[in-house]
Formats: structure tokens, sequence, C-alpha cells
């Protein structure tokens, strides 16, 4: 029995570091594109060297731990992302601006902005981190799922943490250079 469910929370970790890997890669991408909408040229995203921004993976994670409960209905899972990634997101940018006086976003200066709360957050990007978490819970987990099933434990655990710790230790060296 614990062997069961030691390999259960070995598998979550897993499945937590390459979502948050994945996850951080997918708001870069995001935030890329946005930007050169907006702006009309590309601006480098996010705090750290690395094709990733770590606000994505921890919403991503949080997300995957908290919906799978909802998973058979989807507009909870859409309304549970939006608010676990509003609730982070404006916690985040609130706390940053209140105890580093920075502001790594302001939506009060963006296209698209209604919705506006001090410009930590606003609807548009609360939709589509709704809509986000439902690509996360309906078609990235399941390919992870599949994947989980075709390799070996040890190959799936490589896979998992390799990128995910790339992705720490560019956290890590973005914070010791600030």
């Amino acid at each position: 029995m614990d062997e069961v469910k030691e390999k259960t929370l070995y598998d979550k970790f897993a499945f937590c570091a390459l979502i948050f890997w994945f996850s951080g890669v997918f708001g870069f991408i995001y935030e890329e594109l946005f930007y050169r909408i907006d702006l009309g040229y590309f601006v480098k995203r996010g705090t750290t060297f690395g094709p990733w921004i770590p606000i994505y993976g921890f919403g991503g994670v949080l997300i995957f731990l908290l919906s799978q409960r909802f998973k058979r209905f989807p507009p909870a899972v859409f309304a549970l992302s939006a608010l676990i990634s509003g609730v982070l997101e404006f916690a985040t940018g609130y706390v940053i601006y209140e105890f580093r006086h920075t502001r790594l976003w302001d939506y009060n200066t963006e296209m698209w902005n209604w919705g506006n709360v001090g410009g930590f957050i606003c609807a548009r990007s609360v939709i589509f981190f709704g809509a986000s978490g439902l690509i996360l819970l309906y078609a990235v987990n399941p390919i992870l799922e599949s994947v989980k099933k075709r390799i070996s434990d040890k190959a799936f655990a490589a896979a998992a943490l390799a990128p995910a710790s790339l992705f720490v230790l560019d956290i890590c060296l973005a914070l010791s250079l600030k």
C-alpha cells in the first residue's frame, strides 16, 4: 500500500515539474505574441534568462492540482482556472509592487485592458488564463499521461526533471543577480 501511495506522489511530482515547465514556456510565448501585437515589436518578457515566465509555471501547477476533481465539468475548470490565476496574478503583482516598488506588468498601459484592477489584473488576462486552464487539463495533461504510459518511470522522471531543473536554476540565477 505504501509503495502505491509513494508512486502516486512521485508521479504527481513529475507531472507538476513538467506542467511547471510547459506553463512557463506557454506564458512566455503568449506574452511575446501579445506584446508584439500591442507594441508592434518583440520585447523579451519575464525576469529570467530562458524562454519561460515563472508565474505561469506556478499558475499551471496550481490549476493542475486544484482542478482535477472538477475534470468532468469544463465550466467549473474554466472558472476555477480563471479564479486561481487572477488571485495569483493580483497577489503577486501587488506584493512585488508594495515591497519592491516594481511593476513587472501594468494593465493600465496595455491594449484590451477592460476590467482592469489597479493594473495588476484585467478581464482579458483572467479569461485567457481560464481558457489556458482548459487547454492544460484537457489537452496537455492527457498527452503527458499518454507519454507516461509508453516510457519507463526513469525516462519519465528524466523528461520531467531536466527542463524543470533548468527553469528553477534560471530563476535562482536571475534572483541572485538582482
